[in-house]
């Protein structure tokens, strides 16, 4: 028995490997740090104050001076915030604040760090899912994953909802200003559900959601937003939701995450009126591996591993799409679930947007 012969390393393409390792090294633990400043406010108190000391920091927050420094000494390496040598003062730029500090921006971030503590707090439940092939629930996840998630997609659904998406589905958009009835499956929170209600007062719109917990913190949302006249959450599967004749069926970052997505199309094509749309919002993805290994498609696998691809093999079928599924693999599951048209109807860095009509 032959012993494998010793490869040849190219120390150069070692040293940058291991600066990218770094690199990396800082950002994960970096995201404690982002968790940490959110809850306590550093952020959002930094933002628009101009450059302010560690001390004066924690005075406002309300928090202890000797870690405030060494918070602000780690965001200032990791360029989330600079630092002037000369006056021992930190200051958080515009650019920064809009990602980090304004919950009404369309580049909000601190929700996405949420979820990914979530990851990490689930990587025993993953871990062993890799040796049993088993999957992990959704529900099964620490609370902070749901309302990361949501604080995660609410800026993004803001930005283009109501000004893009819907517009680009033909004439859903004149159906809902002239009052329709709209099926949000997958709701989570109900960010989505309530934006479209606040958009289309003429529409009655109900939220569904296996997962109880989220959809009474969606009822408590749109009570909060004024518009529970108009829309109601219940708890139910995307393959059972109740209801017949809806004019509008949107199914938001989720339809991979199903066991089932065929017997959840099919579902929807029955409860689908006779000229109704279905809009199918996922994350960005081409068909092909090789045309996604880039920045967002790193993050998009990597959240698939995590959360996306346990979910749907801890259901019945387990399909497993993940989240990088893509248009093609879409397509035929909506195809085979007896939708005649389907079509990109638009798309964003993020995500791509399909219209389905029976």
């Amino acid at each position: 028995m032959s012993a494998t012969a010793p490869q040849a390393v190219n120390e150069a393409k070692l040293h940058e490997f291991m600066m990218k390792a770094v690199g990396e090294m800082g950002a994960a633990i970096n995201t404690a740090l982002i968790v940490i400043g959110d809850k306590l406010g550093l952020y959002k108190a930094m933002a628009g104050a101009g450059p302010i000391t560690s001390a004066e920091l924690a005075t406002k927050t309300n928090t202890t001076e000797r870690y405030v420094r060494e918070w602000l000494s780690a965001q200032a390496a990791g360029g989330f915030i600079s630092y002037d040598a000369a006056t021992g003062r930190f200051t958080l730029p515009p650019e920064q604040a809009l990602a980090l500090a304004d919950e009404s921006s369309p580049v909000f971030l601190p929700g996405f760090f949420q979820a990914v503590e979530a990851t990490i707090k689930g990587i025993p439940k993953i871990t062993s899912a890799f040796q049993t092939g088993k999957g992990v629930g959704w529900h099964e996840h620490d609370a902070c994953l749901f309302v990361g998630t949501e604080r995660f997609f609410r800026p993004n659904y803001r930005g283009h909802l109501i000004n893009e998406w819907i517009p680009a589905l033909g004439d859903t958009e004149a159906r809902l200003k002239a009052g329709a009835r709209v099926a949000d499956v997958g709701c989570g929170l109900g960010t989505s559900t309530i934006l479209m209600a606040q958009a289309y007062p003429k529409s009655t719109f109900v939220g569904f959601d296996y997962h109880a917990g989220s959809i009474e913190l969606a009822r408590e949302a749109a009570a909060k937003a004024g518009v529970s006249d108009r829309v109601k959450f219940e708890v139910s599967s995307a393959k059972q939701y109740p209801g017949q004749g809806y004019d509008f069926v949107a199914f938001f970052d989720c339809l991979h995450d199903m066991g089932d997505p065929e017997g959840a199309a099919r579902h929807v094509l029955e409860t689908l009126a006779p000229n109704g749309t279905w809009m199918i919002v996922e994350p960005f993805a081409n068909d092909k591996l090789e045309d996604n290994l880039n920045p967002i498609g790193r993050v998009f696998y990597s959240a698939s591993t995590m959360l996306c691809t346990p979910a749907s093999l801890s259901q019945e079928v387990g399909l497993g799409l993940g989240a990088q599924a893509g248009e093609g693999r879409l397509a035929k599951v909506l195809h085979a679930a007896g939708f005649t048209r389907v079509r990109r109807a638009t798309e964003t860095p993020f995500n791509i947007v399909l219209e389905a009509r029976p």
